[in-house]
């Protein structure tokens, strides 16, 4: 059976495989607003799927604002805001192409003003077994063999994430996602070199279960310290690559 005969719930995924794809490809600077799309053939098979999923998925983000049509020519990533766009603040993020240090600042902000909220909640400490769980299970995987920086990073991705659904704002989760999605090749550079350092997979750890501690502790007062310790790592490799990293690359 063809892929294009499959299942409508089948077809749907696959549309939706091909529609993330694209944007994952811009927000890593694969794609670039203003470049060309691949072409439908080279979609089909990079994507794993059929004609007409791709043609599917190409009016969807033509529909957002994402991408738009030269006829006789090919798809384009815009290069303009528009209120339409697939998540538009993401989006407007993306063509700010902003330093890597406003990234840091951005998501602190978050994580305190997220935190500060949390403890105001009678119930926040029931997140503490999920991150406990989550923090062993980084730590166990950054001691293996061979670990996994697509693991670690998917660890600390569910971390943010539990603390930030803990206040039951979906624009709080929206913003966190955002922000996880735009920092993941940053992030990733500095879980790599704490890899490659000796005792510093302890101290990473550490920072995760200072946070987990706060809340289970509801310590309103080190909201701030706890944050900015956090991010100590992030924000070191930032200044260090400072001269090459100018720009929002994904």
């Amino acid at each position: 059976m063809s892929k294009e005969k499959a299942p409508t719930e089948r077809r749907g995924s696959v549309v939706e495989r091909v529609i993330n794809g694209i944007i994952s490809s811009i927000i890593e600077g694969e794609l670039r607003p203003g470049d060309q799309l691949p072409t439908e053939p080279e979609l089909c098979k990079k994507y794993d799927a059929g004609r007409n999923s791709v043609r599917e998925a190409i009016k969807q983000l033509q529909a957002y604002g994402v991408v738009y049509i030269r006829r006789a020519d090919g798809t384009y990533i815009s290069d303009s805001y528009d209120q339409k766009m697939l998540d538009p603040m993401l989006y407007n993020i993306i063509l700010h192409q902003n330093d890597w240090k406003d990234f840091v600042t951005l998501r602190a902000v978050i994580d305190i003003g997220t935190l500060e909220l949390a403890l105001t909640l009678p119930n926040v400490t029931d997140c503490v077994p999920d991150l406990e769980r989550i923090v062993d299970a980084m730590e166990e995987e950054m001691h293996s063999p061979d670990p996994s920086k697509e693991r670690i990073m998917e660890l600390d991705t569910q971390f943010h994430d539990t603390i930030a659904n803990t206040v039951h704002n979906p624009q709080v989760a929206s913003v966190t996602e955002y922000i996880t999605r735009l920092t993941v090749p940053s992030r990733m550079n500095t879980v790599e070199r704490v890899l490659r350092q000796e005792g510093e997979v302890d101290n990473f750890v550490a920072l995760h279960r200072q946070i987990v501690d706060l809340i289970a502790c509801r310590d309103a007062a080190h909201i701030v310290k706890v944050v900015q310790d956090h991010y100590i790592y992030w924000e070191n490799d930032i200044e260090s690559e400072q001269p090459a990293q100018k720009e929002v690359p994904g």
